[in-house]
């Protein structure tokens, strides 16, 4: 779950016949370079998960080290949103992105060239920026090039479909082909292969994004004014009950997205960096799903049934853990991710309609931030409790709180009747 929705008012195209600069690709095949792009950026953000656990072994640092590591990539993505989240509206979608992308690939040099505490810390930092950055411009570069590409198409749903696969389903396959490449390619770097794999793929993406033609027609933009963010009157509560489903969602896929491959290695038992990296996968892989199966459900329906599953995933959680079992742990956060991808689905709808038709964008914005920050904070406070508490007992606390977040946002968010 990525803010692949905050540009939600795309700025005026160059042109709506479809026409190109000399040196580009078509606008069609423009689309697919960009998803691309998108995809691999996200898969990049997941990779180091299953490889923690390694990194701890070779530095000796505790689980708190590994949650500030996954807190820092956060901040990166929230600072990036909050001060260049509408920045590609002024200086064109390519120059935002291209830049995104090279900032990832100097993330992938310094994991490389300096896996120890301090050079981690700056890699994901360096990750997490450049997430924002393509988060805040992926989809309305993907909306704009999709007009171009077919103007016959009215409302057309591809591109917000293409978004939510590239991100979601790039945050799923992270980890696990991080995993793949850590566990059973036989290269003495092994740790460092994966990020030279994606330092690779990205570089390929920036060349190709770089031959994409730009959608946004700079001059022709009215002269620049500071936004403002406007909610309509009435309902900043709903606005933020939408906020708290955010965080609260975001908060359950971060939780294993953080810690899942270190409660399989210290409270399961297996030490296989593969495995170590199914959690993630699995938990954002059900998010997507669930997110696309349900989408059309009424808002009440699909937070009592998101709700639920969240409840029974995290039971599920907890009890796979005090009876270690793999089996049921994946399942787990099957449950948890698809019951979080239909809350936030909920509150992102929810946020949208809160807001002044023409701050949308800005409201969305905040959204994602308070949404990134749960994904943070719980994980940090995981860490800072853990070696006192033990697993069972923190991740019960901190789940606890989840849910009282959830039923006060249910009560704000949630139309009685819809």
């Amino acid at each position: 779950m990525t803010a692949e929705t905050v540009s939600t008012t795309p700025a005026r195209p160059i042109a709506t016949g479809g026409a190109r600069p000399r040196g580009h690709v078509r606008h069609g095949a423009g689309f697919w370079i960009v998803a691309g792009a998108y995809a691999i950026l996200s898969a990049f953000g997941t990779a180091p998960t299953p490889l923690w656990p390694s990194y701890q072994q070779a530095d000796g640092f505790g689980p708190l080290m590994v949650t500030i590591a996954f807190a820092i990539m956060v901040a990166g993505t929230v600072l990036s949103l909050a001060l260049f989240g509408h920045l590609s509206d002024r200086l064109g979608r390519r120059r935002i992105i291209a830049p995104a992308l090279f900032v990832s690939i100097a993330g992938a040099f310094v994991f490389v060239a300096w896996p120890q505490i301090p050079g981690l810390l700056i890699a994901r930092f360096l990750t997490g920026f450049a997430i924002g950055l393509m988060a805040a411009s992926a989809t309305a570069y993907l909306a704009d090039l999709d007009r171009h590409a077919r103007p016959h198409v009215i409302a057309a749903q591809l591109p917000g479909l293409v978004a939510a696969g590239a991100s979601l389903g790039g945050l799923a396959g992270g980890a696990a082909i991080a995993g793949v490449l850590a566990e059973w390619v036989p290269l003495s770097t092994r740790l460092e292969l994966p990020y030279v794999a994606f330092g690779l793929l990205l570089l390929g993406a920036l060349a190709l994004v770089l031959v994409t033609p730009e959608t946004v027609d700079i001059e022709a933009l009215p002269e620049f004014r500071i936004r403002r963010v406007h909610i309509q009157p009435g309902r900043t509560g709903q606005f933020v009950g939408a906020s708290m489903f955010g965080f609260a969602a975001f908060g359950a896929t971060g939780l294993f997205s953080a810690l899942g491959s270190l409660i399989i290695r210290g409270d399961l038992g297996l030490h296989d960096v593969f495995v170590g990296g199914l959690a993630t996968f699995v938990v954002f892989a059900a998010s997507a799903a669930a997110q696309l199966a349900a989408g059309r459900l009424a808002p009440r329906l699909l937070t009592g049934l998101g709700f639920g599953l969240y409840l029974v995933g995290f039971a599920l959680t907890l009890l796979s853990i005090r009876n270690p079992s793999l089996g049921l742990f994946l399942g787990a956060a099957a449950v948890v991710g698809a019951g979080a991808g239909m809350l936030f689905k909920t509150g992102l709808s929810q946020a949208a309609l809160s807001a002044v038709p023409a701050s949308r964008a800005g409201v969305l914005s905040i959204f994602f931030i308070i949404a990134y920050l749960g994904m943070g904070i719980p994980s940090v406070l995981y860490g800072t409790i853990v070696g006192a508490l033990g697993t069972l007992t923190s991740l019960g606390i901190l789940v606890s709180a989840l849910i009282v977040i959830l039923i006060i946002g249910t009560f704000l968010a949630v139309p009685k009747r819809s």
